[in-house]
Formats: C-alpha cells, sequence, structure tokens
C-alpha cells in the first residue's frame, strides 16, 4: 500500500480570503495552492487533496456549501465538490481575479479582474458541457476592480475599484437599473455592502472613511425590460450569433457621468452620512471589512492589526481590539454573526472571535519562518516541530492543530525530540542552549549549557530518556548532560569537523556522531574510554540514523550516497546512489542547468520506517524518496508539491522569462501592490521603501516516520505534510481461496462458528465486513475464539482493533477484545516484539486517547455528584450513607478499566 497526502499541519492561513461554510460551524482557509477545513464544533482541521498550479488568491463558496472556486494567483480557477472533495473542472481567466462571489440564490457568481465584472453561470443547476458560461461583461471602472457584494433576491451587485468608485450593475437588464456610479471617497474601495432586503448601499475605503448610501428605489420596485426592448436586443444578439461560431456574452458598458436623458426615470441614489475611523488622527490604513446584514455588524480590519466593531447605521463602536501587530489582510463573519475569523498573512495567523463572550474560538499560527526539524510522540499522537523563528510547537496529529508553543529560544531551533515517556520535548538551538519542557505543566524546566557558548546544530536523546547529547556546529565538541540532575556530565571531543548528526541506538547506550571531517564515530556511553569505532566515508557526512532494531546504521554523505553499515563488526552492507534521485529544480536566477547542480546536491535527513524495511530521504528538492533497505532500489518518489510560487519547482527555465538584459526575475514586481511599495508621490511619506519581492526556495528539512508505522511527516517550505496509509478503498485479500465470499461468511457467521469466520474474513480483508463479524461475536465467547485463533491472525485482528478504536462507540467491547489477545497470545507476541512494536504503540496511541476522553468525564462527573450533594445538604436535605462512595467507586472503576 501507498501511502496518499493526510494533511498539511503547521501553517494556518497564507493569503486569499476566509469563508465561513453555510451552517457556520467551519470555516475554509487558503493555506499556499491548498485549502484548509477547520471544523470549529468538533475542534478539528481537514486539508483537501486537491491543490492549484500557484497560490491561491480569492476562494468563493457556493450558498449550499457544495460547491467551491479557487483562484489562482494567475487566474488558474478550480471547481471542487466540497462533498467529494474532488476537481470537478478546471478553468482559466488568462489574467489575475480580485474576487469571486456567487449570487445568493446559486445561480449565477460574478469575477472581477483588471478593471471588468464578468457574470457566469453558476454550475450545477442543469447538466452542462462547460461549467464556466460567460452571460454579462460589465465595463465602467477605469481601474482595477476590488470587492464584489449582491443583494439578497440576486437582482443586482456592487463592484468596488481602485479608482474610489463603486458601482452597482443589475444581473438582469432591469428599466430603471442598469448601472449605477457612487464616488465620494479619496481612496481605494476596500469593501461594500449592501443593507439586508434593499437597495441601499455601505462602502468602505482603505483611508479608514464609511459612505452609507440611500436608494430612492426597493428591490421590489426594479422594472423588467419592456418586451419592444427585450425583442430588438434578442434579434440583434442572434443576427450577431450567425456570424460568430459560439454564443457571445452581452456587454453592458457604464458611464461615470451619463447625460440627463439617460439617468430619467432611473434608480437614484443619495450619500446619507460619511463616517471616519480614525478620529483620533492616528492614520493607519483600513485593510479589510465584513458585514452582517441580519446584525448591522460592520467588522473592519487595520494594517496595525486593530479591529474594530461597529453597529450600522448609526456607526456606533462596540469593540475596538488589537490581535496582531501585522496586517489583517482578510475578514469573514459566520451565518448567526457570532463568530468573526480573521487572517493576518504576514505571520500566518487564523483566528476566530466570539464577539459576545469576548473570547477566542480559534487561535492557530504556524511558524514565523521555515520549519526545520520534527519529532514524533512514542505513542504517534504528537509532533513537535521547531523552527528558525526560535519557536517549538507540539501539534495534534490527529485534530491537525497546535495546542502548545514554547517561546524561551532566542534564536532558530536547530534539532527536536521525544523522549521515550512521551512527556518530555528536548529542543537544540543555536542560542547555545538545549531546553527540556514539560507536556504536563507546559513550562521549561531544564536548560543545559556548555561551558563556553557553542552553537548547537543536532540533538539525541536515548531510550531511557536519562542522557541528553548535542553536537557543536563551531567547537567540534558533543555535549552530554544528565536529564535527572541536569549537569553536564562528559565533552567528546575528536572530530575535525561541524557535528552535523547525533542518533543514538534504540538498543544499546552507544551514540553515533556524524561530522564534516569525513568520519561517523560511534561512543560507548558505559564506557570510560567512549569511543568505540571510527567509520571512514568518502565525503562529509550529513545525515546518521540507527535502524530501529539497532542492528544497522544508514549514513547520508555529501556525494549524494547512502550507506548502510553494520556497526558492530564496522563493515559496509550496501549502498544507495541516490544523487539522481533527488531531481532538483533549476532556480530562477541560477546560472547552471538542475542536471548540473544536481551533482553537488545530497540527502539531508533520513529515517527508517518502522519496521526497519524501507528508509526515507529527502534534501533540497520536492521529492522525497522511499528505498527498500535489502534491495537497495527506490520504491517511490513522493513529490511533496506542485506550487509554482516556490522557487526550483521547475527543471528548465521559460524562454518567455529570459531577456536580453537577463532573467525577468530580477525586476521586483512588489512596488505598487496591496503590500508592496505605494508608487511614491513628491511629498507622500508612505509604503516601506524596504519591501522586496522574493520567491521561497522548495525544500525539504527534515523526515520522520511515525512509530505506529501508519504514516510519515516532512517539514517542507509549504508547512508540515502528513502522508498515511489509506487502506479503506483498495481490495487487498490475503491467503484467498476460491470459497471464501461475503455469502459464505454470513453463513458461517449464522452458524456460530465465530473463529472460522474471523479468519475467512481477514482473507478477504474487506474492513466493513471484519467489522460485522468481530461486532457479531457475543461477549461471553471472546475469552474462547482469542484462545483457538491461529497465531497468524492474531497480529491482524490486534492492527484492526487499533483502527476500530479511532472510530468506534463500542468502547468497552473492544478493550475486552484487546485485553483477551494480549493475555492469552502475550508469551508469543513477545517473541516477535521488534516487528510487532508498530502495531502495539498504534494500539496504545488508541486506547490512551480515549482514557483521557473518558478520565476527563469520569472526573467531571464526580465533581458535579459532588456539587449536587453539598448544594442538597445545604438545603437541610438528609444525605443518604452508601450513595456517594458508590458512585465515586463506579466512576473510579471505569477510569482504571481503561488505564
Amino acid at each position: 500500500l501507498s501511502p496518499q497526502f493526510s494533511g498539511l499541519l503547521g501553517t494556518v492561513y497564507r493569503r486569499g480570503n476566509l469563508s465561513f461554510t453555510r451552517d457556520g460551524n467551519s470555516l475554509l482557509s487558503p493555506v499556499g495552492n491548498r485549502i484548509s477545513i477547520f471544523d470549529l464544533k468538533n475542534n478539528k482541521c481537514e486539508t483537501l487533496p486537491l491543490a492549484t498550479r500557484l497560490n491561491i488568491a480569492c476562494v468563493g463558496l457556493s450558498p449550499d456549501g457544495s460547491l467551491a472556486i479557487l483562484i489562482d494567483e494567475e487566474g488558474a480557477a478550480l471547481l471542487v465538490s466540497l462533498i467529494g472533495k474532488c476537481v470537478i473542472h478546471q478553468f482559466y481567466f488568462h489574467k489575475p481575479v480580485h474576487s469571486v462571489s456567487f449570487s445568493p440564490d446559486g445561480k449565477k457568481f460574478v469575477v472581477t479582474k483588471d478593471n471588468l465584472a464578468y457574470l457566469y453561470h453558476a454550475p450545477g443547476k442543469k447538466r452542462e458541457f462547460n461549467a464556466f458560461v460567460l452571460d454579462k461583461t460589465y465595463y465602467g471602472p477605469y481601474d482595477e476592480t476590488t470587492c464584489i457584494d449582491w443583494t439578497d433576491d440576486s437582482k443586482c451587485f456592487a463592484v468596488g475599484s481602485k479608482d474610489m468608485s463603486t458601482w452597482v450593475f443589475g444581473a438582469e437588464r432591469w428599466a430603471n437599473l442598469i448601472y449605477y456610479s457612487l464616488g465620494g471617497h479619496k481612496d481605494v474601495i476596500v469593501a461594500c455592502f449592501f443593507e439586508e432586503n434593499s437597495l441601499d448601499l455601505y462602502t468602505v475605503s482603505q483611508d479608514a472613511a464609511l459612505c452609507v448610501w440611500q436608494c430612492d428605489t426597493e428591490l421590489d420596485g426594479l422594472k423588467p425590460m419592456p418586451p419592444k426592448d427585450a425583442a430588438k436586443e434578442k434579434k440583434a444578439a442572434e443576427d450577431d450569433e450567425e456570424l460568430l461560431e459560439e454564443p457571445k456574452a452581452e456587454e453592458i458598458h457604464g458611464k461615470a457621468d451619463p447625460s440627463e436623458q439617460e439617468t430619467r426615470n432611473k434608480v437614484k441614489y443619495s450619500r446619507v452620512a460619511k463616517y471616519f475611523f480614525n478620529k483620533e488622527g492616528d492614520f493607519n490604513n483600513l485593510t479589510a471589512a465584513a458585514y452582517h446584514k441580519k446584525t448591522h455588524l460592520l467588522v473592519t480590519g487595520f494594517a496595525s492589526g486593530i479591529f474594530h466593531l461597529h453597529e450600522l447605521p448609526d456607526f456606533n463602536l462596540i469593540h475596538s481590539l488589537s490581535i496582531s501587530d501585522q496586517r489583517i489582510a482578510s475578514i469573514s463573519i459566520n451565518c448567526t454573526g457570532d463568530w468573526i475569523a480573521f487572517g493576518c498573512s504576514g505571520l500566518g495567523q487564523l483566528l476566530v472571535w466570539e464577539w459576545q463572550s469576548e473570547s477566542y474560538v480559534l487561535k492557530q499560527q504556524g511558524h514565523f519562518n521555515s520549519m526545520v526539524s520534527l519529532a514524533y510522540s512514542p505513542d504517534g499522537q504528537y509532533i513537535v516541530t521547531g523552527g528558525e523563528d526560535g519557536k517549538v510547537k507540539v501539534w495534534n496529529t490527529s485534530s491537525s492543530f497546535c495546542f502548545v508553543t514554547f517561546t524561551e529560544h532566542n534564536s532558530g531551533v536547530t534539532a527536536v525530540a521525544f523522549t521515550s515517556t512521551g512527556y518530555v520535548v528536548l529542543s537544540a538551538s543555536l542560542d547555545g542552549t538545549v531546553r527540556a519542557f514539560d507536556l504536563h505543566r507546559y513550562r521549561n524546566f531544564r536548560t543545559f549549557t556548555s561551558p563556553r557558548p557553542s552553537q548547537f546544530s543536532c540533538l539525541a536523546v536515548d531510550s531511557s530518556g536519562e542522557i541528553v547529547a548535542a553536537g557543536s556546529q563551531d567547537s567540534f565538541e558533543i555535549f552530554i548532560w544528565s536529564m535527572q540532575s541536569g549537569r553536564l556530565l562528559d565533552v567528546l571531543a575528536g572530530h575535525e569537523g561541524p557535528i552535523s548528526s547525533l542518533s543514538f541506538n534504540p538498543m544499546k547506550c552507544v551514540l553515533a556522531s556524524a561530522s564534516w571531517d569525513k568520519t561517523v564515530k560511534l561512543w560507548d556511553m558505559l564506557d570510560s574510554w567512549r569511543t568505540k569505532e571510527t567509520l571512514i566515508m568518502n565525503s562529509d557526512v550529513l545525515v546518521v540514523a540507527f535502524r530501529p532494531d539497532g542492528k544497522e546504521l544508514a549514513v547520508a554523505a555529501l556525494n549524494g550516497q547512502i550507506t548502510f553499515w553494520d556497526h558492530e563488526n564496522a563493515v559496509q552492507t550496501g549502498s544507495i546512489e541516490g544523487r539522481h534521485d533527488l531531481q532538483m529544480g533549476r532556480k530562477e536566477l541560477d546560472k547552471i542547468t538542475a542536471k548540473q547542480a544536481a551533482k553537488g546536491k545530497s540527502f539531508t535527513t533520513l529515517c527508517y520506517s518502522a519496521d526497519g524495511q524501507s528508509i526515507l530521504a529527502g534534501g533540497l528538492s520536492k521529492f522525497v524518496c522511499l528505498y527498500n533497505v535489502k534491495e537497495q532500489i527506490l520504491m517511490k518518489k513522493f513529490e511533496i508539491s506542485c506550487n509554482y510560487s516556490l522557487d526550483a519547482m521547475e527543471e528548465y527555465l521559460d524562454r518567455r522569462k529570459m531577456t536580453e538584459f537577463g532573467s525577468m526575475a530580477l525586476i521586483d514586481e512588489g512596488g505598487g501592490g496591496d503590500e508592496g511599495v505605494a508608487i511614491p508621490l513628491p511629498g507622500v511619506k508612505r509604503g516601506d521603501m524596504s519591501y522586496r519581492h522574493f520567491k521561497p526556495e522548495i525544500r525539504v528539512t527534515c523526515v520522520r516516520f511515525c512509530p505506529t508505522g501508519r504514516s510519515w511527516a516532512a517539514t517542507t517550505t509549504e508547512g508540515l505534510l502528513l502522508y498515511s496509509l489509506d487502506s479503506g478503498l483498495i481490495f487487498d485479500p490475503f491467503e484467498l481461496d476460491i470459497d471464501v465470499t461475503p455469502s459464505s461468511i454470513h453463513k458461517t457467521l449464522s452458524q456460530k462458528e465465530y473463529t472460522m469466520a474471523i479468519v475467512m474474513a481477514f482473507k478477504l480483508n474487506e474492513k466493513k465486513l471484519i467489522q460485522e463479524v468481530i461486532e457479531a461475536v457475543p461477549s461471553s465467547e471472546v475469552d474462547v475464539v482469542c484462545s483457538s485463533l491461529p497465531d497468524l491472525y492474531v497480529e491482524k485482528l490486534l492492527e484492526f482493533l487499533a483502527s476500530a478504536f479511532e472510530t468506534s462507540c463500542h468502547l468497552e467491547f473492544y478493550l475486552i477484545w484487546a485485553h483477551k489477545l494480549l493475555m492469552l497470545h502475550g508469551q508469543k507476541l513477545k517473541t516477535r516484539s521488534v516487528k510487532l512494536l508498530p502495531v502495539i504503540q498504534f494500539l496504545q496511541k488508541s486506547i490512551q486517547r480515549h482514557f483521557e476522553d473518558v478520565s476527563k468525564l469520569c472526573e467531571w462527573n464526580i465533581y458535579n455528584i459532588k456539587y449536587a450533594l453539598a448544594i442538597s445538604q445545604q438545603r437541610g436535605m438528609k444525605r443518604p450513607a452508601e450513595e456517594t462512595p458508590g458512585d465515586e467507586e463506579e466512576l473510579d472503576s471505569d477510569s482504571d478499566y481503561l488505564m
């Protein structure tokens, strides 16, 4: 089975607009070229298994929540089904799109690009060959369009522009409203909003001004075109179509100053009020806004990270709070008006704020700079990451949320590790410290330092969790500390170059250290002489890793080779030439080709799989390679990204980007953009003149296999990517006979031959069928079935129980199965402990998660019972003597059983 992309952690928001789903419980957030859905009710996050070619610039969500249009920076669009989580249609708009919005009835959608607005028929309402059919093109604004809003009945829509005007267009050709232009602002229009069931309009501009526009006509007062005019237009359109191969969309040309004759008997707007947000005079750009029509709530975000809540139309200030020190790039309000989502692209922050209770529903932030290292907890439930921003973050793999961030380091974190207990996280940093963090109390309880300040480049902790080792990149020494006392036990000298990697043997107290001096040294921690062996390499050594059973050592060197060693006898057992498998891309400013550049490239991170049969390798490339260790062949290459917004993605440079003066990439296009430098005029002080546009380079900094053997993770430029085995959709039989069919299994089950039915179900290997058979076994028969089960199927049943625990509600029933299997077959399983370790850890992870959930519930129930009893005593009621102890014992026994 091949692992599939299953999730993106470590990055929660990049750029683009946030959107709440129809029920208001989930939030769609663009993360680079992917889309993540945050389920705020169930506290889970899911990244859809699809991607655009470049970073997503805007997202349009259909009113029923089943479809989404994702448009990237160059205008390439994907029509996505959020139910099937797949791409339905691809379309290219040819130019960057600023915004996209579905009509409330779901029949049309508007796209704005350049100074035009395009009205399309929405896909999905009827079967059509082309999902994107252009209906009308609207001309009017002189500069780029910025925002869209629809009336509640989908009759009209408004478009804001950078030329400081707002245009109201009719979605149909109304006799009294074809187009209308509104001025009144002195800066770019950031947002425009219609009032509920009305043509009245609010417009918000970048200089923090709000205009209130009143219309002299209600929505019901819009008159359809007279039949004569409509017939004439239809005939003219048909004549045009005869000349063209395909029907041409209708064009509506708006004028900023129409003649008096053109405005006669037409809808008229008047400005009722104009309000300013910055009354104190602290000039601050308004960057985002959202309006909730039912509650008349206006939310505005500013470049300094402050947001305001106002009640319209009276402009009463409800809240003014600062949530970040970076510009707020996007705001969205859910359907009930309770939750407000904010996205800050500068720091990659995503916040959901409940304004009435003034509390956070969600507060997530990725690493500000790139992630450098990661480590799995022993049960595979958590992942710890370290970044160049000096932060250490711990993520929950099942919910994909970060639940604790440690900020004690003053410089970039170079390595992280979990101890064998899973409750202590260690991190090494360039600030000269190794810190230990407690995951019970969330505090830094140990800080290890060297006698002379050293920059630590790598870290290792032994299997007991007692010895901590860190390698220095400037003094070429390895420092050994005691976790218990925090004392420096020893300094290992001998290397003649910076220490690049450290790894402890999982089965013995032996440390392997790799260095740029072309050697790998093995140190015995229990021997006073320390150095046990020195392995000589042909090139500088970059990374070293022990196999989980401790019998083999893998070494990756600068020449692109991975070599395997029997470290007991200091004999090389095999090698893999991996340089060409990396398949480097060519950077935009590279002078040499990717093929030539690949000669100097190598793997910078290695990791064995949980069973030790495979090895993962990654480096400065968009590929992660999975090799079979025994056969020394490439099994699979994972392409971790298809995002061309990153550098070094393409093997060959595009000739169209090359001019006689050099590459077009040398020209900084950041000036004048939303985040770039505003084009300076005489006397105007504005924008950051030091701003430069750059493309991050694609690279894999660290790969790790999950101890359960079901998934692996990689820290990349994109974020923390998770790949896992999804065996639900694959037919994978095991020792299948011609007689084994679903009907024969059901027949055996009806005859109460449970052991035989389980064996047959495992031969067919259909998950739902196995579940049906196991759940049909009475709990009283579990003991008998377990004792008569062949050894070969015990392991398979344990693996099934571990995966069933994650989703099933039959907690006690599956616990009885696991308990009986381990009690009856424990001794035999112990002999195959190395092979079975991933399965046992997978089972432990599932049970531990349920234990935490149920124990919290038990503690809460005990507290409630005590509280109820205390209240009843206060009221003078007689307390039954035997009631409390019984209840507490019963609740405690539930908790103990899970233990």
